[in-house]
């Protein structure tokens, strides 16, 4: 009955004038209109979300362009909304992002059938996650399970050890493997964004839900002991002898393309790779090891015991015009329907409640959208909430800062984290 309904919300947000029923049948109520999604997605992933795009155009008529930004995307739609030509749809993966376009009135909230769907399809928290001030403005179409570390299977066996499930246990099968005559753990320094995902992961766990929710909004400083246990953490891993593949300094001049073939490639170098769930996407670009056998993951590892929580990104699609056919795509957006289609193609996770699992290609997709939909401890990507000039982006200042942490991993953690306070009252107090 669940889907039924997503088809009638999708077909009904037109004008009640257009014929519609329950299955989504309603001729082309939009046929010789036009609408431009833009987002940070290329290659293969854009080429999936514009399948799901045509399947948009089949049911309505209207015609829809994509137009990707990559890595900056924020400048685009800044630039596009500063003109006055914003694009209907932007793709936006920071809900800090997300709320500066709110309070500015540049996005517009979602209304209508669009709000329904989501209400319909999304559970209370992912409704948050999209919400700015308590209204709705964003629909998670993609999301991305934040709390893996992958690893090669052969290894493992090869230094006979087993996936850890603590910290502690982490760093005792990185020395095993390092005995063992092999790196334990690639790290890709050289885009900020995995570093951020380090600190934000290791920090949930040792902090807890309270300290992590006030330090994304600034509430706790960045001074605070837990910042600096955590720092402690990192740094210590970072430079154990061998523990990095190239060590502090190689890993900084390794790309996140480049960490994955440094474990799945040819010529492995380490044992294992700590990043989101779309890393399955790069494994199986190489074609020698197969996702779920000689590839698999196990969740980032607890302080205290309890590794229930999980770290979560995601695509909101905003819409930054209120014409009838930019609702009618977001409310499409929002239905199981077009989830359907991207999870096909394998690399996407989706938090539609009534999306079907068995579209997604494998069971270790499936066991990590699973993830998502019910971790008992779910937070939202920190750097993503914060200032798009402290974690949002290239040269943010919480990338570039754990960069040089990185490069230099026995700096005294109170001077990083002294750092990193002081770029964010800068940026918390321009927003």
């Amino acid at each position: 009955m669940r889907l039924v309904r997503a088809a009638a919300l999708v077909c009904c947000v037109v004008p009640m004038s257009a014929a519609c029923d329950a299955t989504g049948a309603a001729g082309k109520p939009y046929a010789g209109q036009s609408v431009e999604v833009v987002g940070s997605w290329t290659t293969a992933e854009q080429a999936n979300f514009e399948r799901v795009l045509r399947d948009f155009t089949a049911r309505t008529g209207a015609r829809v362009r994509y137009t990707s930004g990559g890595s900056d995307l924020d400048v685009l739609v800044s630039a596009r909304v500063g003109s006055g030509t914003p694009p209907d749809v932007a793709m936006i993966p920071q809900p800090g992002v997300i709320a500066r376009y709110a309070q500015t009135g540049a996005a517009k909230p979602v209304t209508g059938a669009a709000e329904q769907a989501v209400r319909a399809h999304f559970s209370p928290q992912w409704q948050r996650f999209g919400s700015v001030g308590g209204r709705l403005y964003g629909v998670y179409f993609k999301a991305a399970n934040k709390s893996v570390i992958w690893y090669r299977t052969d290894a493992f066996a090869a230094a006979g050890v087993t996936p850890p499930t603590t910290l502690a246990q982490l760093e005792t099968v990185s020395q095993t493997l390092v005995d063992s005559g092999t790196a334990a753990m690639t790290v890709p320094g050289a885009d900020g964004w995995p570093l951020t995902d380090w600190f934000e992961n290791v920090y949930l766990r040792l902090a807890g839900t309270e300290a992590y929710d006030r330090l994304a909004v600034h509430q706790l400083p960045w001074t605070d002991p837990t910042v600096v246990e955590t720092l402690r953490v990192m740094g210590r891993y970072w430079a154990s002898p061998r523990f990095l593949l190239g060590g502090p300094e190689g890993a900084l001049q390794t790309t996140f393309t480049r960490s994955v073939a440094d474990v799945f490639g040819r010529r492995p170098g380490s044992a294992m790779l700590y990043e989101a769930d779309f890393v399955t996407t790069e494994i199986a670009k190489l074609g020698l090891y197969r996702v779920g056998d000689g590839a698999r993951y196990f969740a980032w590892p607890s302080v205290n015991g309890d590794n229930s929580a999980v770290i979560a990104g995601g695509d909101a699609a905003v819409a930054f015009t209120d014409r009838p056919v930019t609702m009618a795509l977001m409310a499409y957006l929002a239905s199981p329907e077009a989830a359907a289609i991207m999870a096909r193609q394998g690399g996407f996770l989706s938090v539609n409640l009534d999306l079907d699992t068995a579209a997604y290609p494998d069971a270790t997709t499936r066991a990590l959208a699973e993830n998502l939909l019910h971790a008992p401890t779910l937070r939202f990507d920190l750097s993503d909430m914060t200032p798009s000039g402290f974690g949002g982006g290239n040269g943010a200042s919480m990338w570039r800062l754990l960069q040089q942490y990185l490069g230099a991993p026995r700096t005294d953690p109170a001077v990083v984290a002294a750092r990193l306070e002081a770029a964010a009252v800068v940026a918390y107090g321009s927003m």
